[in-house]
């Protein structure tokens, strides 16, 4: 009896569930072809009579004039220089700034200069990307959040070839299977990492993932299963892609992983504005009285900023000891909003706790030409975020001449601070300790085995210019043109 009641119960919703199938692949079908009717109405062809091929870049914060900014100009003035039947569209949700005046920041601040102009689809929807929204279950907003404004982005402009610049991996689906677009993209931080989920896992407290969730066993382990449902979900959309860029080694080994597509997916460096850098003279150091460490990142909490300080702090205690020339240590970087500010007086306030405030000095959004001045005479770059990505800044330090103390995780371990042709780049260190000891080592070495180091760590930095993204980029998108 109980088994006849399983199957007339079953049959039905198999047969109901075949029916739902149905229906959702004819709708979704008819959803692509009207799609592609709309993409015949939309474009027209050009001066010869040919329609140009639309190359379309989803970066919402393209005004933004961060490291993933240079990488998107580098990459469309690449196209322009390589293809001539190609129109570069642009995805924007930068609604306070014209075309022009997005294309002049782009020139102002990394020195880019398109040859050909620019298409920009200005998108209506951007706030669904936008963190704030989502104080809990931020992943899973944000990615909802990219698929509806990619869908804007679509109805508004469909592209022969479609490339997610800025990480919003579940907009790739909805470009190639209704899109009917060719689909690639650039991976500055894998939107959930294995890293990540060790975190979770072990009940680490981080930044991003609070005490009150370490504390307690269940919460911890409904996160994990939350992570692991992410993880598997961005696996699968981000395997969609025809062509995937990474920025580092270490993005390439989480991507590989999650997204199991390593015939199509290669290490693009990010184009570093290297030259500025090694314009500035590599001179002998003049006999002083004072050393500078130089620090330079944004006052963001993954910067772990009071790892810093706290280790200068146990390098003075140490260097007291004997008569040494003084130490000063100099923090700067960008405050993008009041959480940052505060930031920066907790910082201040924990100078004071270890009587260092008259040793440390913060410069916040300072001029260019002044980073280039303070670069110019610092002795030692120092960078402390636990796996970076990749590490533009620690790239700009080793070119500007300073010998480079990075931490031993993500991309200055795996791709920048390495040995160039046999010989020592720059250190790597984990803690407080390893730091306190390592700049103490670096102050007691030499002038001359100094500028050895400086002058290996700047040869090694012509791997991450404007000239080797060009060439790796367009080898990578070859397969998007054929």
């Amino acid at each position: 009896a109980c088994f006849r009641l399983l199957c007339s119960l079953l049959i039905p919703a198999l047969f109901l569930s075949g029916i739902l199938c149905v229906c959702l692949v004819v709708l979704l079908w008819g959803i692509r072809l009207w799609i592609q009717q709309r993409k015949k109405q939309l474009t027209s062809a050009g001066k010869d009579g040919k329609r140009p091929l639309l190359v379309a870049f989803f970066h919402p914060y393209c005004n933004a004039g961060g490291g993933g900014e240079r990488v998107l100009w580098c990459a469309i003035r690449t196209l322009q220089k390589k293809y001539r039947n190609v129109m570069c569209v642009v995805y924007t949700g930068d609604r306070d700034a014209t075309g022009e005046e997005i294309v002049e920041g782009a020139f102002r601040r990394f020195n880019i200069k398109l040859t050909h102009p620019v298409k920009f689809v200005f998108l209506e929807k951007r706030y669904l990307v936008e963190a704030s929204l989502y104080p809990h279950f931020t992943l899973l907003g944000q990615s909802l959040g990219s698929v509806f404004l990619g869908w804007e982005a679509l109805l508004k402009c469909v592209p022969d070839i479609y490339i997610d610049s800025m990480g919003y991996a579940f907009t790739l689906p909805l470009f190639k299977y209704l899109g009917g677009c060719r689909v690639g993209c650039y991976v500055h931080y894998p939107t959930i990492s294995t890293d990540m989920l060790s975190v979770v896992r072990n009940q680490d407290t981080r930044f991003n993932n609070a005490a009150f969730i370490t504390n307690n066993s269940l919460f911890s382990k409904f996160k994990l299963v939350y992570y692991y449902f992410f993880a598997f979900m961005y696996g699968l959309v981000g395997s969609c892609s025809d062509v995937i860029m990474v920025n580092s080694s270490w993005t390439l080994n989480h991507i590989l992983s999650l997204w199991r597509a390593g015939a199509c997916t290669s290490v693009v460096y990010p184009p570093c504005d290297v030259q500025t850098f090694l314009d500035i003279p590599l001179e002998d150091e003049k006999s002083t009285a004072e050393y500078s460490i130089v620090s330079v990142s944004q006052f963001r909490p993954e910067k772990d900023h009071p790892l810093q300080i706290r280790a200068f702090a146990k390098l003075l205690k140490e260097k007291r000891l004997g008569q040494q020339p003084s130490l000063k240590l100099i923090l700067i970087g960008g405050c993008r909003n009041q959480q940052d500010e505060e930031r920066v007086n907790n910082l201040k306030h924990l100078c004071e706790e270890l009587g260092v405030s008259n040793n440390v000095t913060f410069r916040i959004n300072i001029p260019f030409e002044e980073l280039k001045r303070h670069l110019a005479e610092a002795t030692i770059g120092l960078h402390t975020m636990w796996n970076e990505h990749f590490g533009i800044g620690v790239v700009e330090c080793m070119a500007a001449g300073t010998v480079i103390l990075a931490h031993n995780s993500g991309g200055p371990k795996l791709d920048i601070v390495v040995p160039y042709e046999g010989h020592t780049t720059g250190f790597l260190a984990e803690n407080e300790d390893n730091y306190a000891e390592t700049m103490a080592y670096i102050l007691s070495l030499s002038p001359e085995k100094r500028l050895e180091i400086r002058e290996n760590a700047r040869r090694s930095v012509h791997r991450f210019s404007d000239q080797h993204f060009e060439e790796t980029f367009l080898l990578s998108v070859e397969p998007l043109f054929k």
